[in-house]
């Protein structure tokens, strides 16, 4: 019996190598990365994750870009290292660097209350506004702390609703608007998706233009990226040269926003309204995007997207730790998580939807790294450290950055 449990367990990593050594990668080969393309390979076989897309940056050059098994498992479909994918919660940052660009150029305040841009939505006109929300500037919102408290009250952009069409920005905030705050604003953290959806409107009050348009004239066009765009929720309506995403077999299915969808969807395709969540979990992107935002960001790549000062604001520890222990303590800036260990300092920020799991990693050190999947995983509630380790141990395992810029290569 003992053998023979030996003889089955040796079978069954044999097994799990080989799936991992048969997912596909495409993509210029990089011969002093194939930490990357082992680790990436194997992480996705654990999680049992269909698809995803990889970008590697060091000191402003594209040194990595590959494309992991199947932007259509259906279709058979290979992942391209430029396909678009939903990046969830990597909005934020884009959102946040558009805020800090119209402060660099006068057009807004961090210190400036929140309410004189939400006229339109009848903020003068509720009567039973919340005082508080007076108090609420840009600055708490860009940090997560102007009230909003998802786990002691609800998350507003994922409603579960069924008017026609489906609510919009604009009916989320007039329903807020009458709603009390959690908690006094600036007092503590709590993420709020709605947040960074306010942060959308101030946008477009400030610059006269929609939220998309403004965000590509202010932040996508000087950082060279050309594809980057809002997503939609129907699987009719996705973009050119994005994926499919794939939910598992047994995964629930749902009524969808949209009344007029009888029967029940998949719930990337419907169960929430991807067009409302723009500013802080609507975009999509290619890891390539990713990787050209970051290196921009703070001017390995020129031009620099944000002043010297202005990104120093942007990683400022004004917050207490939004976790703390093992030496890894984490501040939640400016739209980013910022990261303070006693080797390294680095700045992220993950995205989750149905089906969707993102990362980028921008170092001190001049590492970039952008992640993006495009499958519901086998969820542990340590995918994402895992996630964070396995590109840090592969980074680590370079003995020599390769030289040359991949960018030129891509739109």
């Amino acid at each position: 019996m003992r053998w023979f449990l030996i003889f089955s367990a040796l079978i069954l990593l044999s097994e799990r190598r080989t799936a991992a050594d048969d997912i596909s990668v495409t993509g210029q080969e990089v011969k002093e990365l194939q930490s990357f393309d082992r680790r990436v390979t194997e992480f996705m076989q654990k999680y049992e994750i269909p698809g995803g897309t990889a970008a590697v940056a060091k000191d402003g050059r594209l040194v990595y870009a590959r494309g992991f098994g199947w932007a259509d498992r259906k279709n058979k479909v290979p992942m391209q290292p430029d396909s678009l994918l939903r990046i969830a919660s990597i909005s934020k940052p884009f959102t946040a660097a558009a805020v800090m660009r119209l402060v660099e150029q006068g057009r807004a305040k961090l210190d400036e209350p929140i309410l004189p841009y939400l006229k339109k939505f009848g903020a003068d006109e509720e009567k039973n506004l919340d005082p508080r929300w007076r108090q609420i500037t840009l600055e708490h919102l860009l940090r997560h702390t102007a009230g909003f408290d998802r786990n002691k009250s609800f998350d507003p952009m994922f409603i579960p609703q069924r008017p026609k069409p489906p609510l919009d920005q604009a009916g989320i905030i007039r329903i807020m608007l009458g709603k009390p705050l959690d908690f006094g604003p600036g007092t503590r953290y709590a993420y709020s998706n709605f947040g960074y959806c306010l942060l959308g409107r101030v946008i477009e009050a400030a610059t006269g233009k929609s939220y998309e348009n403004a965000v590509r004239e202010l932040v996508l066009t000087p950082a060279g990226i050309t594809r980057m765009k809002l997503g939609k929720t129907r699987l009719a309506d996705r973009a050119d040269g994005e994926v499919i995403y794939h939910m598992r077999d047994k995964d629930p299915k749902f009524p969808s926003v949209f009344p007029e969808v009888d029967g029940l969807v998949e719930e990337p395709y419907g169960q929430f309204y991807l067009e409302a969540l723009d500013a802080h979990g609507g975009w999509i992107a290619s890891s390539i995007d990713l990787a050209r935002f970051a290196t921009a960001l703070d001017g390995r790549r020129r031009p620099p997207l944000l002043k010297p000062e202005t990104l120093e604001k942007v990683e400022s520890l004004s917050n207490p730790p939004i976790f703390t222990g093992n030496g890894k303590d984490r501040y939640y800036g400016l739209g980013w998580v910022i990261v303070s260990e006693p080797r390294r300092k680095y700045a992220f920020h993950d995205g989750l939807l149905a089906a969707t799991r993102s990362l980028l990693i921008r170092s001190h050190d001049g590492v970039v790294m952008a992640i993006l999947f495009n499958g519901q995983t086998s969820e542990e509630g340590s995918f994402y450290r895992e996630l964070d380790r396995m590109l840090w141990k592969a980074a680590e395992e370079v003995e020599k950055w390769p030289p040359g810029d991949l960018f030129s290569q891509w739109k």
